[in-house]
């Protein structure tokens, strides 16, 4: 079976690999806080549907609890070391299998290798909380090995922490008009793919969440990263094909044979 990508918006995408569906970061609420869903529908029921999910870090816009607590009874879920700690709420969630990562760990599930790898971002759970769990990214080997950067900003050894990949998943937005350190915008995003040379690229948590009543601060930072990305990475990793997704959108990405 090739391997698949969906994007639904904000950083949440589906994997599919050797008959294995791997949810990022699953967030279905249509709002958040002062934030809300400004395009695209809530991702459907399906969109839920997922062997094992992945949480990056601790924020709220990435470890989600209504909408973990929305996924099917048994299904795997793996997040920071000292998540279950610092979030009392993960451990109502009983009906999920949950499990504790730090960067070089890995854990196997069914034909998949799930490892571990850093992040450069603030892990706390905020607006408040001490610095208990690690920001990370994921590599999920299959048919593909597939990078899935979560919240990051660039560092020296990128490419070696993450290791050879097919595919990567990265972030080239925020959900406001302003990114601070340790996030990827469009150009780090390009600079990540020089370093990291994959086959294959998708750009994610953009487009999706703003604040209320922002609409017009800054627009062109919700409208154009995903477009900018692509113009940049064309002209820095011209070898990477690059997929702009809409929302709900799949992607078959080339990969090594």
């Amino acid at each position: 079976m090739p391997v698949e990508i969906t994007w639904w918006g904000h950083a949440t995408c589906t994997i599919e690999d050797s008959d294995m569906r791997v949810l990022t970061d699953p967030l279905f609420a249509r709002r958040l806080a002062h934030l809300r869903r400004r395009r695209g529908a809530v991702p459907p029921p399906e969109a839920r549907r997922a062997d094992l999910a992945l949480v990056s870090h601790l924020h709220a816009d990435h470890l989600h609890l209504p909408s973990l607590g929305a996924l099917a009874p048994g299904t795997r879920l793996l997040v920071p070391r000292g998540a279950l700690r610092a979030v009392s709420g993960l451990r109502r969630l009983r009906h999920l299998e949950i499990g504790e990562m730090a960067a070089g760990d890995q854990t196997v599930v069914g034909d998949l290798v799930v490892r571990a790898v850093p992040a450069r971002h603030d892990g706390r759970r905020l607006p408040v909380g001490p610095h208990r769990s690690p920001a990370l990214g994921y590599v999920v080997e299959g048919e593909a090995r597939t990078y899935f950067a979560g919240d990051t900003g660039l560092f020296d050894d990128m490419a070696k922490e993450v290791g050879p990949v097919d595919v990567a998943l990265l972030p080239v937005g925020g959900w406001g008009p302003h990114l601070g350190e340790g996030h990827l915008d469009a150009g780090r995003a390009a600079q990540a793919l020089v370093r990291l040379a994959p086959r294959s690229a998708v750009p994610v948590h953009y487009g999706t969440y703003w604040p209320i009543g922002m609409d017009a601060v800054r627009p062109h930072e919700f409208h154009t990263p995903g477009e900018e990305f692509v113009r940049i990475a064309a002209r820095l990793a011209p070898s990477v094909a690059v997929h702009r997704l809409g929302h709900g959108e799949s992607v078959r990405p080339e990969v090594a044979r």
